[in-house]
Parts: structure tokens; C-alpha cells; sequence
């Protein structure tokens, strides 16, 4: 494993004025009492503001949702953690012997964790305008490959917006069941729509997928019958 400055300027090509910063950036929350969380939550906030700002710019025709499903499918756990692991965050981070042991260092939520205390850590140490780059070089590819507004509503949006449009009353989404552990839970939900009356049924890992599969299968249905 390189030394941590030495891995800052291979990944995220910058020098720390002040390496604890970065030490502290990578010290998961089972290591010490002085960890990352505090970065964490400075990185967060710029991260949404430099998004938010750049899509701005980049799509001067979307509205206030588009732009916000813009930014949420930039910036969340599933593509920080992947960012986290092409700049190989996991060779970095400290961990605690137990979250060490159990695999913590491979996890997403810890990876997702490091990359936004490493934009906080840099924010501090030189700047907003340092910070701004590097998250815009972050996510640069992503960007530049975000689809348009209509291909990022979700299933749920869709048939919202569908019915909406030809005056009908808004689906209703009833849990059906529950089954499994709690850490390992399968939801199954009922859309139901008045005009015409119709349910379709749903099946995910959380309510709000399950609601989602629900809402896609009804949104199929209606545009089958209608053409």
C-alpha cells in the first residue's frame, strides 16, 4: 500500500497542505473518535452544490425536477461508492480491527462515506474553487453520459405524469406483504388506479422498488391497451 500523500497526488492528483486532513478523510468511524463524519457532511453539501450548479448550466431546458432527478443520479451511494473504488479508496481507508476483519473496507456505504470526507478534506485545505474541480472531474464521464430528462423519471413519476395528462385520479400503491428478515426483506405492492379500474403488482427489496415495479407494469398495461 502506498503512503496516503503519495496515493492524493496518483488519484486525486493534489498535494495536502495539511496531510491530517487527508488522514482524517480516510479514518472510518471504527478506527478513532476523530474520523471522517464531519468531512462527510462538508462533502456532501459541495458535492450537491457544484452538481447543482453544473446542471444548471448544462441543461438550460429541464425544470426544477429534472434537474433534481439529474443531480440524485449523480450524486448517491451507488456512484460515489463506485468513484470510491476507482481511486482505490479501499487500500486507503483505517479501519477498526472488527470493520477491517468483516470486509469494510469493500463496502459501499464506507467507500461512498470516504469520497465525500476526501471533497470536505480538500475544501478545507485549498479552497472552494480546488474542491469544485475535483468534484467536477469526479464526475466528469457521468456527466457527460447523463441521459435526458424524460429517460431519468422513474416508473412512478411516468404513470403520474400519464394520468395527469388525461385527467385521472393518481394510482395508490397498498403494501401486500412483508416477507423475510429484516435485513433481508422482499416488499410486494398493489398499484390500483380508478379509471380504468385495474391493479398491477410489484415485488422488490424495499417499498419504494416494489412501488416502482408495481407503477412500471402499470404503465405498460395502459399504454398496450390504448394503442
Amino acid at each position: 500500500m502506498i503512503d496516503q500523500a503519495r496515493w492524493a497526488e496518483q488519484f486525486l492528483h493534489l498535494a495536502f497542505t495539511d496531510p491530517s486532513l487527508l488522514n482524517q478523510a480516510l479514518t472510518h468511524r471504527s478506527a478513532s473518535r476523530i474520523n471522517n463524519e464531519r468531512l462527510e457532511f462538508l462533502g456532501d453539501a459541495l458535492l450537491n452544490l457544484v452538481v447543482a450548479r453544473r446542471l444548471y448550466t448544462l441543461r438550460p431546458d429541464d425544470n426544477e425536477g429534472d434537474l433534481s432527478r439529474a443531480r440524485a443520479s449523480l450524486v448517491n451511494k451507488t456512484v460515489l461508492a463506485a468513484i470510491g473504488r476507482e481511486l482505490k479508496v479501499d487500500t486507503q481507508l483505517i479501519l477498526g480491527p472488527g470493520e477491517s476483519r468483516s470486509g469494510g473496507a469493500q463496502r459501499g456505504a464506507a467507500l461512498a462515506d470516504a469520497v465525500e470526507a476526501l471533497i470536505g478534506a480538500v475544501l478545507l485545505d485549498a479552497g472552494y474553487a480546488v474542491a469544485a474541480r475535483l468534484v467536477e472531474s469526479l464526475l466528469a464521464a457521468r456527466l457527460a453520459a447523463l441521459p435526458d430528462a424524460a429517460a431519468l423519471k422513474d416508473a412512478k413519476t411516468k404513470l403520474q405524469e400519464w394520468l395527469q395528462a388525461r385527467g385521472r385520479e393518481l394510482p395508490r400503491y397498498l403494501v401486500d406483504s412483508i416477507d423475510g428478515r429484516d435485513h433481508d426483506q422482499v416488499f410486494t405492492v398493489t398499484c390500483r388506479i380508478a379509471e380504468p379500474e385495474r391493479s398491477t403488482c410489484g415485488v422488490g427489496r424495499s417499498r419504494r422498488h416494489a412501488e416502482q415495479d408495481a407503477a412500471e407494469a402499470m404503465l405498460a398495461a395502459l399504454i398496450r391497451d390504448a394503442e
